[in-house]
């Protein structure tokens, strides 16, 4: 994939998928959008900074100055908030 390429929802969900199974210990098929980080994943907060960190890099080299606002963080309870997030920020980069 062409880092120039749109990146599309479902490319998203990917990219978080394998962010949280990496920093999780766990596979990514097991990992669902509908999932919640804390009840369902069982993610602490530093587990969580360090899905920030991930996307960050990952998306940084795709769009310039992709951030993860300190402040949104605790809008970002599911994977499905992390993946719409992510989407609408870089779906016009």
């Amino acid at each position: 994939m062409s880092n120039d390429a749109p990146l599309d929802r479902s490319a998203v969900l990917e990219i978080v998928k394998a962010s949280l199974a990496d920093i999780l210990e766990v596979e990514a098929s097991t990992i669902s959008e509908g999932q919640s980080f804390v009840d369902d994943l069982e993610a602490d907060s530093l587990a969580l900074i360090e899905l920030v960190e991930a996307l960050e890099e990952e998306f940084a080299e795709r769009s310039i100055d992709f951030r993860i606002e300190d402040e949104d963080l605790e809008d970002l309870k599911s994977v499905r908030d992390a993946v719409d997030y992510v989407y609408a920020r870089v779906k016009d980069a």
